[in-house]
């Protein structure tokens, strides 16, 4: 199975031609004759792998000051220098540690967007109140 990243249609492959669970791959794809249900990769062009982790680091001094000027229950875009982007997510205090393990595992989710966003690496950080969300080259 391949899911399109920007459309988020699923489609069935009649055979892998040696595609990983994890990837991104840009390709392309054709229908199988003559029922058009099931689909084959005819061209495969860049591909690499995605990978999501939790981080040891603490939240940067930056993403704190830009928790600090949002309310609860709210994201922030910021754009990093470069490819990718970061994520900063207020939380209630007591809900950080619960809020990183809801990232971590919605993991299709997460990889989709980095797969949106041309990067290769999520990185999660946190602090009291605070989740951070790094996606990066």
């Amino acid at each position: 199975m391949l899911r399109d990243v920007d459309s988020g249609q699923v489609h069935a492959l009649s055979s892998n031609p040696g595609l990983e669970a994890g990837e991104a791959v840009e390709g392309t794809l054709a229908p199988d004759p003559p029922m058009n249900v099931s689909w084959q990769v005819v061209e495969v062009g860049e591909r690499h792998e995605l990978s999501l982790s939790e981080s040891d680091e603490p939240a940067t001094g930056h993403a704190l000051e830009v928790a600090a000027e949002q309310d609860v229950g709210e994201l922030t875009r910021v754009e990093r220098a470069g490819t990718g982007e970061l994520h900063v997510v207020s939380v209630p205090e007591g809900e950080t540690e619960d809020a990183v393990t809801d990232v971590l595992e919605d993991r299709d989710a997460t990889l989709a967007r980095a797969a949106r966003l041309g990067v290769r690496r999520v990185e999660v950080r946190s602090a009291p109140g605070v989740v951070v969300v790094r996606y990066l080259p």
